[in-house]
């Protein structure tokens, strides 16, 4: 009969851990003693530990059986291997990281400490797919790790899946584990859900008790800006920057504002800022930005330009754009959806007429496009939706590496059955109903860079309507280039880079222009602010929606707005800063080599 055997009294505790390990699937009571049994010998055997919770698993005894998980993740803080791990990780030495903890984890692999610190190396590697599921495994493990939950929020939030990080959220409350880091993300996650009044309340709890935290200051100032409370805004990043007088993100929120003009002494205190040695690239980049604005606004433009171009440096500098690699997909597009592709297709997709799409260049009156819809009694405005990209780019990965996605679309599209589009296009539908909450029959997607995308959304929602908002290419692209953005738009720092980018964009849209007729509505936005009526009646037109006086009063609209744009919507229609870039045109050579022929080719849009 099997028993449990005393590691004192046999050959070594190796050989218990193995008897023990044998003993899990049929006996686990009997594991579990065995496990307690080389406790007594080595009190700190993370090993031992981890054994006895998976056997209090079996046997259904869950609350010991996290206190033991527990115990094995504490036990396992002094293990050499994963402190020199650590270490590496510390140094950023990400592959000996990664070699030291592939043989650990070859040895023990249910070492739920390395598996989490597998899946720090794997998310710093940009391989989100496998920081998930490392996470979850971990979890798997220790359901009652608040940490690797905590973790696994932060990668979901990451992915643009705010209502599963906050899912994880809720785990850990209910385990009485939250702290005051993991409010700051539940109030992250609610703000991409359009929970800002509670996500304020979560940041202004936090700061009652910790009034000393800079960047929670600045936090609660993107949410009341968001909402359209700007004095109360300006006061958060005010805070922030007593607080942290160097902090350059918060300088420039508050420069971003647009309405917001920088005084003397904040000039002042953003250079000195500069020739700090401890400045760090991102704090100095932000720092530029803010200053080249402040400076524009007193209109000294060639100071202005020259922050304005060392910001961009910077930010250039860290993100290593290739711009050959949009030109690749625009190229690979125009291959595939030609005519008979698209007809071949036309009866495929989920025919829900719910979603309408606005997209474009960013800082080309996409917003605004956005805020006289959303001013429409049947339309619904949401906010930047980043599921067409999420669910292009699953559709490129397959069941591959999730790094392959770029070479396998959009070419992939030919093979997918009708089925699996229609499939497509109702997940799209259900990711994104979580952001509707009027009842109202459509919504906006508002989201630029699915211009890249305007084939995908025509296969897998053949009713979804299509706007592209556009700009004059100089008075757009040099817009993108004094705009530092949250995330994304890595083409838009350098004059060079942004002006192929605009270049890629105005070549798909002619082509889909081509083979998909009347698909796609335009609105340039010159022509809105020169006849707002004329051109919203054109609009609603094209969406096949009825004339309502609110779309002319769309400034007195009171929704939430995230861009850069949201303090500008919320103000009647202005020509102001229409011809702005004229003002710096004799540095913007670059940028008309660029831009090629979609600047000579603008007059024709």
């Amino acid at each position: 009969m099997d028993r449990a055997i005393n590691p004192r009294t046999a050959p070594n505790v190796a050989a218990a851990l193995i008897h023990g390990r044998r003993l899990l699937a049929d006996q686990p009571r009997l594991a579990a003693e065995q496990a307690r049994e080389i406790l007594l010998s080595v009190p700190n055997s993370a090993d031992a530990y981890r054994l006895l919770g998976e056997a209090l698993r079996r046997t259904g005894e869950h609350e010991a059986a996290n206190d033991a998980e527990l115990a094995a993740i504490s036990a396992s803080i002094h293990d050499p291997e994963l402190m020199r791990a650590g270490r590496a990780l510390v140094e950023d030495d990400l592959p000996a990281a990664e070699q030291v903890l592939r043989q650990l984890l070859k040895r023990r692999p249910t070492d739920v400490a390395a598996i989490r610190m597998m899946a720090e190396l794997a998310a710093r590697l940009g391989r989100r797919v496998d920081a998930e599921n490392l996470l979850r495994r971990a979890i798997e493990l220790a359901p009652g790790w608040a940490a690797a939950r905590a973790n696994l929020a932060t990668v979901l939030h990451r992915q643009n899946r705010a209502a599963e990080a906050l899912a994880e959220l809720d785990q850990i409350e209910r385990l009485g584990a939250q702290d005051d880091a993991q409010r700051n993300l539940r109030a992250a996650a609610l703000g991409r859900l359009g929970g800002y009044e509670e996500a304020i309340g979560l940041y202004r709890d936090v700061l009652s008790r910790h009034p000393d935290q800079p960047k929670v200051w600045m936090s609660l100032g993107h949410m009341l800006k968001t909402v359209g409370e700007q004095a109360e805004a300006i006061a958060a990043y005010g805070q922030a920057i007593d607080l942290a007088p160097n902090l350059g993100e918060a300088w420039w929120s508050l420069a971003n504002l647009k309405t917001v003009r920088l005084s003397d002494d904040d000039i002042a205190a953003m250079r000195g800022a500069l020739v700090g040695e401890t400045v760090g690239d991102d704090d100095r980049l932000h720092l530029h930005f803010a200053l080249g604005k402040a400076l524009e606004d007193r209109r000294e433009d060639e100071p202005a330009f020259a922050q304005y171009s060392q910001g961009n440096r910077i930010r250039a500098g860290q993100l290593h754009y290739d711009p050959t690699v949009i030109t690749a997909h625009v190229e690979a597009s125009e291959a595939l959806f030609t005519p008979d592709f698209l007809i071949e297709r036309a009866s495929a997709g989920c025919t829900a007429p719910d979603p309408i799409f606005i997209l474009g260049m960013p800082r080309a009156g996409s917003t605004l496009i956005e805020q006289i819809l959303a001013s429409h009694p049947l339309v619904e405005g949401t906010m930047e939706l980043p599921d067409i990209i999420a669910l292009s780019q699953r559709a490129g990965r397959g069941e591959g590496d999730e790094r392959a996605a770029s070479t396998r679309y959009p070419a992939i599209l030919a093979e997918l059955p009708p089925a699996e589009l229609r499939a497509l296009g109702q997940e799209y539908l259900d990711r994104t109903r979580i952001q509707r909450s009027s009842g109202k029959p459509f919504f906006i997607d508002k989201m630029p860079n699915n211009w890249a995308h305007a084939g995908f959304v025509r296969l897998i929602l053949p009713t979804a309507r299509i706007v592209d908002a556009r700009r004059h290419p100089l008075a757009c692209c040099f817009s993108n280039f004094k705009q530092h953005f949250a995330r994304g738009q890595a083409f838009s720092y350098s004059l060079e880079t942004v002006g192929t980018y605009y270049r890629d964009y105005v070549r798909l849209m002619a082509h889909f222009d081509g083979v998909m007729p009347g698909v796609v509505h335009r609105v340039i936005h010159e022509e809105l602010v020169a006849d707002p009526e004329a051109e919203i009646r054109r609009l609603l037109d094209a969406l096949e929606l009825p004339f309502d006086e609110a779309c002319l009063r769309f400034h007195e609209n009171t929704r939430p707005v995230r861009t850069a744009s949201s303090e500008q919507v919320r103000r009647p229609i202005s020509s102001e800063g229409l011809d702005q870039w004229g003002r710096f045109e004799d540095w913007l050579g670059p940028l008309k080599s660029a831009l090629g022929p979609a600047l000579d080719r603008w007059d024709v849009v």
